[in-house]
């Protein structure tokens, strides 16, 4: 019997209860997968790759890299990182601005900067020895979350433990008409049951990967191809799309159990316009905030005749953390441009103790850059600078480079667009 308060299980719709067609749908998206899988660096590693830590290093490398970027982008930069640093004691004996050099333009800098923390952590502390089960990894490794852990654990150590990241949440809704906010705790831990239950216990890493490709490449966000789909017959949401009359009374094909946590809500019934796209439903996005930042050039004459510009290092942590960029000021909103300049031209002077004016401040024009939750506009500004300046190292790191030195340096997306 239930104990009062405890939540009623799932009814079977939303479940793989039955043992047969578990094992028929890991048999055809396996097949799948072996026939027409994407031939990817780091799949060739795993393969390979006889020494386990290698192993379990080439993989989380990846994994780190393609969280938040795609995969057409990541290989070039995998590649590189390896080449550089083929082994977890190779990375822990790297500086952090080499780590930001290489991974500049991969976005979100933390992961590069915890990936190397880990390293050093693995070497000093582990004797070099990654562990190796999701748990352990989760809870020894800095920056490894449940996904990272379950994917190195499966992919490299062969430990039957699922994996949900976006891809396998939209597949895995769609699978079994799961309609409720899938950005929920709830949602979510009951996919992550989902997923350790169907992966496939002889061949945990190529089913994992499997099932992440089908997302990406097949069940996509708007348009998926449904009729290429290795375990379409598995699937509720077409099975719904195909079998249900549009009719005014409830429908059949609804679970049944009136409250049911994993169906849509009743105020969001099924739209049969969007077909098996109804799956996943997630919360209203937040609107990213609108930031303004000025932003100003300076440049000089080298000793060589080049044009040499400075850039300042950004603070430890926080948005961009440790990355270089040319001297900056956030904008409050609604600064008229004459204003703008002013601020610009204080903050320069306070920071470099020159004679700047607001006048000398050439506007060069204006650069979008959508970061995840920020929707930043930087107002560029030039400054010519005659003979040799040099700023308080105690404010904020600077340095001259050149133009070739500026894109060799550890600076961002956005600053090279400036």
């Amino acid at each position: 019997s239930l104990r009062a308060g405890t939540p009623a299980p799932p009814p079977a719709r939303h479940l793989f209860s039955d043992p047969t067609e578990t094992e028929t749908l890991r048999r055809n998206l396996l097949a799948w997968y072996d026939k027409g899988r994407r031939d990817l660096p780091w799949r060739t590693l795993a393969a390979t790759e006889p020494d386990a830590d290698r192993r379990g290093y080439a993989v989380w490398v990846s994994e780190l890299m393609l969280q938040q970027t795609q995969v057409s982008t990541v290989i070039d930069y995998y590649n590189r990182w390896m080449q550089k640093w083929p082994t977890l004691q190779a990375l822990a004996q790297a500086s952090l601005e080499e780590v930001n050099e290489l991974w500049a333009g991969l976005g979100y800098y933390s992961r590069g900067k915890r990936l190397q923390e880990a390293a050093r952590k693995v070497v000093s502390e582990l004797a070099g020895r990654m562990p190796r089960t999701a748990e352990d990894l989760q809870k020894l490794l800095p920056g490894v979350g449940r996904y990272t852990a379950g994917a190195i654990a499966s992919i490299s150590f062969g430990q039957a433990t699922g994996v949900v990241d976006g891809n396998v949440v939209r597949v895995l809704c769609r699978l079994r008409c799961i309609g409720a906010d899938s950005s929920s705790p709830a949602v979510i831990d009951r996919l992550w049951d989902m997923a350790n239950a169907l992966v496939d216990r002889s061949r945990p890493g190529d089913f994992n990967q499997a099932l992440m490709e089908l997302g990406a490449t097949v069940c996509t966000p708007k348009a998926p191809l449904c009729g290429e789909c290795p375990v379409k017959q598995h699937c509720q949401a077409r099975r719904r799309k195909l079998f249900v009359k549009p009719t005014p009374v409830p429908d059949v094909e609804d679970c049944g159990a009136g409250g049911c946590a994993l169906c849509p809500p009743a105020t969001e019934p099924w739209d049969s316009s969007l077909g098996v796209t109804n799956f996943p439903r997630k919360a209203a996005k937040k609107q990213p905030r609108v930031a303004r930042t000025a932003t100003c050039v300076l440049e000089r004459r080298g000793c060589h005749g080049a044009p040499e510009y400075l850039i300042v290092q950004r603070p430890s942590s926080g948005l961009l953390a440790g990355l270089w960029e040319f001297p900056s000021l956030p904008l409050a909103q609604g600064l008229q441009e004459e204003k703008q300049r002013e601020v610009l031209a204080d903050h320069l002077r306070a920071w470099t103790g020159w004679p700047v004016v607001a006048g000398g401040l050439r506007l060069i024009g204006e650069v979008v850059h959508i970061f995840s939750h920020i929707h930043q506009t930087y107002v560029v500004y030039s400054l010519s600078l005659d003979g040799d300046v040099t700023l308080d190292s105690a404010l904020s790191p600077s340095r001259w480079v050149t133009e070739e030195e500026f894109h060799a340096s550890a600076v961002s997306t956005a600053m090279k667009k400036v």
